[in-house]
């Protein structure tokens, strides 16, 4: 019994509901869609960039650690922390006097040598003095200067010189301290250009090039972009990276840039002009992409289209879009193709907002 019940209440219920949706509307009941605002941007050809991201570590353009080249004690130093030198500079002087004497030897040495052969050189051409005694003379001029270079190098062993211009690191020693060979006395750097080592993929290989732009950004200036180019680019690749090493070199005149920092580069690949749209007006569905276009009376068009290189905020279009079409970028989910809409115009400056935001209702 109480199933007969449930089956004529199911029979009622669909009865009702089929009288209510065959029955034409009323007049009353009959709604026009309001016609939605949207705001729309005007496809536009832009410079665009292929670019490959990397980290990179800056590294002087020259670069030495003063030690010396013999064991001596410290008598002289001509410099402080952080100065900048030239190339010449005298920076430690070490203890010298045996080796002065040593010079002043050899030198004595060569005179009296060379004055000796002076006065006989005239008898060996009478020939009243044998030409052995000339030649014997000759080897003892020739050995003299000999020990006189090699008091000269010992003595200028004992003069540190900077070897280019650059700045000077943190004094490691005093006067008074006993130096010998591996001994830190400081560092110097040639900082007018810095060198910027890099890894890029291999897969990137054919777009490698000397002379490529980068540009490069540093921790310590967030909000500043230092350009530079590459120079080099290594014969091997990382075979457990898969990546080559590329050098840039990057101005530094200021000498803001220190060795060791880590910086984020970008290798422009190539430059060129692009019809970009915002990426807000991109419509993702099942693998394809689409976008609302506005036509001249105001009315929706879907259209599908082929996207190119993206970037955060903007895509590039590479078919589906007409320089100058409207797109609309705000509003997609008021509107559907065919329904008539109030345009509004975004500023060009608002690409990059519009990515921020996304679509909106």
């Amino acid at each position: 019994m109480k199933k007969i019940i449930i089956m004529i209440i199911l029979a009622s219920v669909a009865w009702f509901a089929y009288q209510e949706f065959s029955a034409p509307p009323s007049a009353g009941k009959s709604k026009s869609r309001p016609i939605a605002n949207v705001v729309v941007a005007k496809a536009a050809m832009e410079p665009v960039r292929d670019e490959v991201e990397a980290l990179g570590t800056s590294k002087a353009y020259e670069s030495i650690t003063v030690t010396p080249k013999v064991t001596e004690v410290a008598t002289q130093i001509n410099f402080n922390d952080g100065d900048s030198v030239e190339k010449g500079r005298l920076l430690v002087q070490l203890q010298d006097r045996e080796q002065l004497a040593r010079v002043t030897v050899a030198k004595v040495r060569v005179s009296d040598h060379q004055r000796e052969l002076e006065r006989i050189r005239s008898l060996v051409t009478s020939q009243t003095i044998a030409e052995l005694e000339r030649d014997r003379l000759l080897t003892l001029i020739d050995t003299a200067k000999a020990e006189l270079v090699q008091a000269q190098s010992a003595l200028n062993d004992r003069k540190i010189i900077a070897p280019f211009n650059g700045r000077l690191g943190l004094r490691q020693i005093s006067v008074g301290s006993l130096v010998s060979p591996g001994t830190i006395i400081t560092t110097l750097d040639d900082i007018s250009i810095i060198k910027l080592d890099f890894s890029v993929p291999e897969r990137f290989l054919q777009s490698l090039a000397i002379g490529k732009n980068v540009e490069a950004t540093a921790v310590a200036f967030p909000d500043e972009l230092f350009s530079g180019r590459v120079v080099s680019i290594d014969s091997r690749v990382n075979p457990t990276t898969r990546a080559v090493t590329v050098r840039a070199e990057i101005p530094n005149t200021e000498h803001r840039l220190l060795p060791g920092m880590l910086m984020k580069v970008k290798l422009i690949k190539q430059s060129r002009e692009a019809l970009i749209l915002p990426e807000s007006a991109i419509i993702p569905i099942q693998g394809r992409h689409y976008v609302y276009l506005v036509n001249e009376e105001d009315v929706v068009i879907k259209r599908e289209v082929a996207l190119g290189l993206r970037k955060r905020g903007w895509v590039e279009v590479l078919k589906g879009v007409e320089l100058g079409e409207q797109v609309v970028i705000r509003g997609i989910l008021k509107v559907r193709p065919g329904d008539k809409v109030k345009v509004q115009f975004s500023e060009r400056f608002s690409f990059l907002e519009e990515a921020k935001e996304g679509p909106t209702a």
